[in-house]
């Protein structure tokens, strides 16, 4: 079983009260938004930046909801508002798609959230379903052994005593499935969740060897 790395989709940028988009000086992109933080990647970079943080390179975060993040970027206010593109410089072709680009490892790996709490996510399409340890199902709230199904998975070396769970929902950056099939594993593997079939095999998947695009199926 492979284990996830971080880093994820985007958020377009533009000028705090204007419609038009803005292109700030630095690649700014802002790829995860929670309640008064925000996962802001730049030039390459990523921080997470909680409300009043500055980053090495001067980008200082205002405000940050699940909706959307307000930074001051090269003296200027910057509203990110979620709509499933990569870059700020980038019109992503619909809200309902998201683009993920491969990390420094060669893996496809993104946040995003499991019943409404952030999550960083490995792209696994050899999980069958979304799998994560006892430890993350226990800072998400899921009391796998009381709503859980007891079952075992086998993996590389032995195999793993393990629930089937059912989670509420998952969201990808514009995309969000509820009623989702998850497994916990006792012990500290995987390190970070994989999002696996029972979350994927639910969209349609574009992937060019460098970027996958996951689409809502309508």
């Amino acid at each position: 079983m492979t284990l996830s790395r971080f880093i994820a989709t985007g958020l377009v940028l533009s000028q705090v009260g204007l419609a038009s988009p803005v292109i700030a000086g630095p690649d700014v992109r802002v790829v995860g938004l929670f309640k008064e933080r925000a996962v802001v990647q730049i030039d390459g970079k990523q921080h997470v930046l909680a409300v009043g943080q500055t980053s090495p390179e001067g980008v200082k975060l205002l405000s940050a909801d699940s909706e959307s993040a307000v930074l001051v970027v090269d003296g200027k206010e910057i509203r990110g508002t979620l709509d499933g593109r990569v870059s700020a410089r980038k019109k992503s072709p619909s809200a309902q798609e998201v683009q993920i680009r491969r990390n420094h490892m060669s893996m496809y790996s993104t946040v995003g959230s499991i019943n409404g709490l952030p999550v960083s996510f490995l792209v696994d399409t050899g999980a069958t379903q979304i799998a994560m340890n006892d430890a993350q199902a226990r800072r998400l709230g899921i009391d796998y052994r009381v709503v859980g199904e007891p079952t075992a998975i086998t993996t590389a070396s032995r195999v793993e005593r393990a629930w089937a769970v059912m989670l509420d929902s998952v969201k990808v950056g514009d995309i969000t499935l509820r009623d989702v099939g998850g497994i916990v594993l006792e012990g500290p593997q995987p390190e970070q969740v994989l999002l696996g079939m029972s979350f994927l095999g639910r969209l349609e998947i574009r992937n060019d060897g460098q970027l996958m695009t996951l689409r809502r199926k309508y």
